[in-house]
């Protein structure tokens, strides 16, 4: 007998995932939780929720509706933070800015989205006065800052904290459909313009809870849990700071937001107030480290999961020696952002440390909802296991759709049906994921493939190397040869010669680790690698340079 569906109720509720739900929990459980802003503001998420409701009420006052552009260039604060909930809540679309694009390609973004309301940054005030003639969209600036004291200049049209002032805490916020837009940024490409990345309320909904169930699931650390105190050290311009605001609100956690990011301040904030989870890029950890050093500061305690690119062997060793718990995550802006997340598994709860290091920093395990495949050039499945290299291709529920107003870059990157990451790896028989490069990274050498992560990650075991890149170079012979791109640490910097690097890289060859043919000829020692502006090392501005 076929299984009888009883109507709803007329009265039921049909819960759309709404980022304004993921404000529930939290406030039943810990309202008098705290979140704290560098040495300048501290209060509970009981205020928070009274501050997001007045800064709806205040952006509604300036006209924001549903769907009105509303974009942002901030530090990471509370005040970003009272913006990733009030702006999509109000139904309008928050775009984060990345402050750190040029001036013509900050221009750029906020004329594609067309951005009625600009809230915005004291420190970048000189550069809105240089494009203000040329945001013709833009109709209302708030100004955000630390010092309330501070004049406001006549062209601005009201400040943040006068705002919320001026507001009622009990905006009547309403329910509508899931998959209106919610937040948008764009992606940083090293070539073209931007492209706009966007997420509705129901991806963003998904992503976190999906991320909150594999950062909370594992055995032996690598996790992000009730009782951990957070402090972001990705921007959070950037896909969300990974999206961890969302989960770390939704859990209830103490949160710390650090303004900009300058390593003896984090420090000092880490250890004033007890944080003991974060998130950064290699950079970011590097400062860390240096910073930690000169001060002799205890590190211990602390969890840091590193993205954007590959964490080498010879970062994680330094940074667990230092007794921080560090391991990848792997994702991309497209993919909002998590995909995977590195752990140790009870498999390798007992194995040698040199095992436990690889499995760190590979790039993790799925997480949930998250479907996976590894494809050929031709678009043919590959098996996983762990040796078969292909690209990795994805789904899930909170992957962008498309690339806003452009077809042919969106068709590009679902082609098949699946979204198509441009990285190159292989994936072993129980998930975890390798990435060896980026398509375009791969150095292709006598009909062979070489990945420069591979290569970057042994030359960074070498005590005398700070930071590595490796880039493909022409070469009449093998079509492309590895290039060593060495910033050595300051000690070594009189002593460390080519020979010592192809040696160490020889070594490890002799042991079979990576084919001979990896040693690289040329090595070139450089005072600093060029960068994107979310931190990444730029390897087409170092292939331009030096191929």
């Amino acid at each position: 007998m076929p299984l009888r569906f009883a109507r709803p109720a007329g009265s039921a509720y049909q819960y759309p995932l709404l980022v304004r739900h993921l404000l529930h929990t939290p406030l039943a459980t810990a309202p008098l939780q705290e979140i704290v802003y560098r040495d300048r503001s501290r209060y509970t998420y009981r205020i928070l929720d009274e501050r997001i409701g007045r800064l709806a009420a205040g952006l509604a006052r300036c006209g924001v509706e549903q769907g009105t552009p509303v974009a942002v260039m901030e530090w990471d604060s509370h005040r970003y933070l009272e913006c990733f909930f009030a702006i999509p809540m109000l139904g309008a679309v928050l775009q984060t800015v990345n402050i750190r694009l040029t001036s013509a390609q900050i221009q750029y973004t906020l004329n594609h989205t067309r951005a009625e309301v600009l809230l915005i940054h004291r420190d970048f005030l000189s550069l809105l006065h240089e494009l203000r003639p040329h945001l013709p969209h833009v109709r209302t600036v708030i100004l955000l800052c630390d010092d309330e004291m501070e004049p406001v200049p006549s062209w601005i049209d009201m400040e943040y904290e006068a705002l919320i002032r001026s507001s009622d805490s009990g905006f009547p916020f309403r329910d509508f459909d899931e998959n209106a837009i919610a937040t948008t940024f764009y992606t940083t490409g090293t070539t073209g313009d931007p492209k706009g990345v966007c997420f509705s309320h129901r991806q963003i909904v998904l992503h976190t809870l999906a991320v909150l169930g594999a950062a909370a699931s594992p055995a032996h650390g690598q996790s992000f849990r009730h009782g951990d105190v957070y402090m972001p050290m990705t921007p959070m311009f950037h896909v969300h700071a990974w999206g961890n605001p969302y989960v770390a609100t939704l859990l209830g956690v103490k949160q710390v937001y650090p303004g900009r990011y300058i390593p003896d301040e984090l420090l000092s904030l880490r250890e004033r107030e007890g944080v003991t989870y974060s998130h950064c890029v290699p950079t970011i950890l590097r400062m860390l480290l240096a910073a930690a050093r000169s001060r002799d500061v205890d590190l211990a305690g602390w969890k840091i999961c590193i993205g954007g690119s590959a964490l080498t062997v010879g970062l994680a060793r330094e940074a667990l020696s230092r007794g921080i718990d560090v391991y990848a995550g792997y994702g991309m802006s497209e993919t909002g952002p998590v995909i995977a997340i590195a752990r140790l598994t009870e498999a390798f709860s007992s194995v040698s440390s040199e095992e436990a290091m690889e499995q760190r920093c590979k790039a993790g395990m799925p997480i949930p909802l998250v479907d996976i495949k590894l494809i050929d050039s031709n678009g043919r499945e590959m098996p996983w296991d762990g040796v078969s290299v292909g690209e990795i291709v994805i789904r899930a529920p909170w992957t962008t759709p498309c690339y806003a107003d452009n077809a042919v870059a969106s068709e590009e990157l679902w082609r098949g049906g699946y979204l198509h990451t441009q990285d190159v790896g292989s994936i072993n028989g129980q998930g975890f994921i390798k990435i060896s490069d980026r398509i375009k990274d791969v150095i292709k050498t006598g009909g062979e493939w070489l990945s420069s992560l591979e290569i970057e990650s042994i030359i960074s075991g070498h005590p005398g190397v700070a930071e590595v890149a490796v880039v493909a170079v022409q070469d009449v012979r093998w079509g492309e040869r590895p290039h060593a791109l060495v910033v050595p640490r300051e000690e070594y910097r009189s002593v460390l010669a080519a020979r010592d690097i192809q040696e160490h890289v020889a070594a490890a060859a002799a042991s079979g680790c990576i084919p001979k043919y990896a040693v690289p000829e040329r090595v070139t020692f450089v005072d600093s690698l060029a960068r994107t502006s979310v931190g990444k090392i730029d390897k087409l501005a170092l292939r331009e340079r030096y191929g």
